[in-house]
């Protein structure tokens, strides 16, 4: 276990309820093996409390940052002093860290990690067709990263309009040379399709997407982290599809993570490697 002294710098991991929490079975494992002397210790903060709670943890003196999750990745916007192109387009945050003057400075990496964990995989995206059904947190972060890595066209679907056109509108706000689809979620003709659904969580559950109409020369991604092959995957694959499965996008974006908060960083393969986690 990671030796814990006055000099560690401490991360909170903010959200509730925290028996889910993965991160600090491979955050502290990592820092221990390479005697970076810092602890992720997981909080538990209702949502009631968030606001002032987030102001209070930075105020410590040896606060170094926070990982964010839920219910208050959205919550965490509206209280931070300087929010990146990310957040801004997402409507959400995963990263909070100390900046100069005790300023508050937010990130949002869960579409980094996917994206990371595509063009890790061999997958050209600049230029590329993306649709990503699922506007909400994940979805949204998603759509953000792909934009910020020049994708030719990006389809986003909800069938909750209201938070589709809410998307669409900032990133043709950030991303103003990039076309943006709405209101689709047929994936005939997309060289990347995302399911950034709960689609999968629950047995029985319809397909996020009728997968005869994707190509097999697709690339396919997927949120859920259930299991490692959901239905909609196992129904890729069969149609001969190359695919991303869910955990994928939690270690791909942790190496993001380590760099915003300037320790040494790794690569997934090491993550894995040292992670203890345990369902």
């Amino acid at each position: 276990m990671t030796s814990i002294r006055g000099t560690t710098k401490l991360i909170a991991h903010l959200g509730y309820p925290t028996e889910s929490f993965k991160a600090p079975m491979i955050y502290n494992p990592y820092f221990e093996k390479h005697g970076i002397d810092a602890v992720v210790v997981p909080m538990g903060c209702k949502a009631e409390d968030y606001a002032a709670f987030l102001k209070l943890v930075f105020r410590l003196s040896n606060i170094h940052g926070a990982l964010v999750t839920m219910p208050h990745k959205v919550t965490t916007v509206g209280l931070l002093d300087q929010a990146s192109t990310t957040v801004k387009v997402a409507g959400s945050c995963n990263a909070v860290r100390l900046g100069p003057g005790g300023k508050l400075i937010g990130d949002m990496f869960d579409g980094e990690g996917f994206v990371r964990g595509v063009l890790r995989k061999g997958r050209r995206l600049a230029g590329a067709r993306v649709l990503v059904s699922g506007c909400g947190g994940v979805g949204s972060a998603i759509a953000a990263s792909m934009a910020k890595v020049d994708v030719g066209e990006l389809a986003i679907f909800d069938a909750y309009t209201p938070m589709m056109d809410a998307l669409a509108q900032r990133l043709r706000s950030n991303y103003p040379k990039l076309k943006v689809v709405t209101g689709s979620n047929d994936p005939a003709g997309y060289d990347v399709v995302v399911n950034a659904t709960p689609l999968g969580m629950k047995e029985g559950d319809p397909l996020p997407f009728d997968v005869s109409r994707i190509a097999p020369s697709s690339f396919v991604g997927e949120v859920v982290m259930k299991t490692e092959i959901t239905p909609f995957l196992e129904a890729a694959r069969a149609r001969g599809c190359k695919f991303q499965i869910g955990t994928d996008m939690l270690f791909e974006q942790i190496p993001v993570y380590l760099e915003f908060f300037g320790f040494r960083t790794t690569d997934p393969d090491e993550l894995r490697e040292v992670a203890r986690i345990q369902y």
